[in-house]
């Protein structure tokens, strides 16, 4: 049985490996903090988007599938916006860019970012914690969480003269993180040198040569980082799916990504059946644009089957939709 002296050293030893453990988790939580500046917190994120099921990142954030996202690229505006507004979601889609590489079509994982007009001890609080982090610009400060597949979506309501954060340097920056370009709600600078970055379809509000906060005029800061935002008339959260052409922007919630490529993919082979079918004469135009009788419908499934490796659809996607059919 110990004696008192070594009861009392082994209790000391024991308060001391506490007390350093509670000062480590002290450390991280102060450390921690500070890196998720303006940055809604996972439980919030997951709250905010009970809908999806799906595979999240470590933030929260949805992520649809890689080959959902590779397949939105075919999908039309019109067809999103269908399945979106059917879904009760009818203001999803933003309009009014000005582009880089206008023929080349955007899709992604939106990260968004929230700027609003600058008052110093509000941007002050917010500087302070993000250089106890090792930050620095707080243009930057998405950038840095950007991966593979992301789109970087900001909210700078519209400024102009002074409210540039993204130029080239910045811009290269983004399109090595991401392999994406931008939607923007306000202006950029360097747009001759953002054109030169191959991949960099973006979507941005005006161009302006001068550049955020310069000495003597701070207008602009950063309230939120992955949090809910607006963009034009819509509400964009972290994880929507981006898809721009056409000069349009559209965000689709995550949890309808699949449905919105699935019925696309479903309009597009009817589509093509039935143009062929009203060139060969053996429809007319009054059947193949009303509701499709049934013998139409088995018509449509033999001519899946006869052509199932000449479509614009992967093979894998028409045989799931033959499985569906009842024909």
């Amino acid at each position: 049985m110990p004696n008192r002296r070594q009861l009392f050293i082994t209790i000391n030893i024991i308060t001391m490996q506490d007390f350093k453990y509670l000062l480590l988790i002290s450390l991280m939580i102060m450390f921690y903090q500070p890196i998720k500046s303006q940055q809604i917190s996972k439980e919030e994120l997951i709250f905010l988007t009970p809908e999806w099921k799906g595979e999240r990142f470590a933030d929260g954030r949805p992520k649809v599938p890689d080959n959902i996202m590779q397949r939105m690229k075919s999908v039309s505006v019109e067809e999103a916006w269908a399945v979106m507004k059917n879904a009760g979601y009818g203001y999803q889609v933003a309009e009014g860019w000005q582009q880089i590489n206008p023929d080349s079509v955007l899709v992604g994982r939106a990260v968004t970012t929230t700027f609003m007009p600058a008052r110093p001890d509000v941007w002050g609080a917010i500087d302070a914690r993000g250089k106890k982090a090792g930050k620095r610009g707080q243009n930057t400060w998405t950038v840095d969480l950007l991966v593979k597949g992301d789109v970087y979506v900001a909210d700078q309501f519209g400024a102009h003269r002074n409210g540039p954060t993204i130029g080239d340097n910045v811009g290269n920056a983004i399109y090595a993180k991401t392999g994406n370009g931008i939607v923007y709600d306000g202006a950029l600078r360097d747009v001759e040198g953002l054109k030169e970055i191959g991949g960099f379809t973006s979507y941005y509000t005006s161009y302006d040569p001068s550049y955020h906060n310069p000495n003597g005029d701070l207008n602009t800061m950063i309230v939120g980082i992955n949090q809910p935002t607006r963009i034009r008339g819509v509400t964009v959260m972290p994880g929507d799916v981006v898809l721009g052409k056409l000069g349009v922007v559209v965000f689709i919630p995550p949890h309808l990504a699949e449905k919105v490529v699935k019925t696309s993919e479903i309009v597009r082979l009817r589509d093509l059946f039935g143009h062929q079918r009203l060139r060969e004469g053996k429809y007319t135009a009054g059947q193949i644009d009303s509701k499709w009788t049934d013998d139409i419908e088995k018509d449509f499934s033999k001519w899946l089957n006869d052509h199932i490796n000449e479509l614009p659809v992967p093979k894998e996607q028409i045989q799931d939709y033959l499985k569906e059919r009842t024909w």
